[in-house]
């Protein structure tokens, strides 16, 4: 088994813009830039984050900032993320193992002198 990748999942991205817009709100080219999105991307996860109301747009300055609602979401997330790492990790060796169990069963996985 291969082990697992470190693709960023909905939440991740959902995440990393809000922490780009955490410190007073950031402009979509700030998010864009530090979030690694594509246009396209972006535009996706900020109208989902502007419709689950996690961020707003204030019009005068053209910034995102976070909302209430934002705050709970990462500091939710904050936790999520160390345990599924912790997960990740832990089902990793476990792919390891089996691995080299797999090879060990396999007919030239070990030398015969041991």
């Amino acid at each position: 088994m291969k082990a697992l990748r470190n693709y960023r999942s909905d939440l991740d991205i959902i995440a990393d813009i809000l922490k780009v817009a955490a410190n007073g709100g950031a402009r979509k080219t700030q998010i864009l830039y530090q979030a690694n999105l594509s246009y396209k991307l972006l535009q996706k996860y900020l109208n989902d984050a502007l419709e689950a109301r996690l961020l707003r747009f204030e019009e005068g300055d053209k910034r995102y900032v976070l909302t209430s609602k934002a705050l709970q979401f990462l500091s939710v997330y904050k936790e999520y993320a160390k345990r599924n790492r912790h997960v990740v990790k832990q089902l990793n060796d476990l792919n390891d193992k089996r691995r080299r169990l797999k090879e060990l069963c396999s007919r030239g996985g070990e030398d015969e002198n041991i």
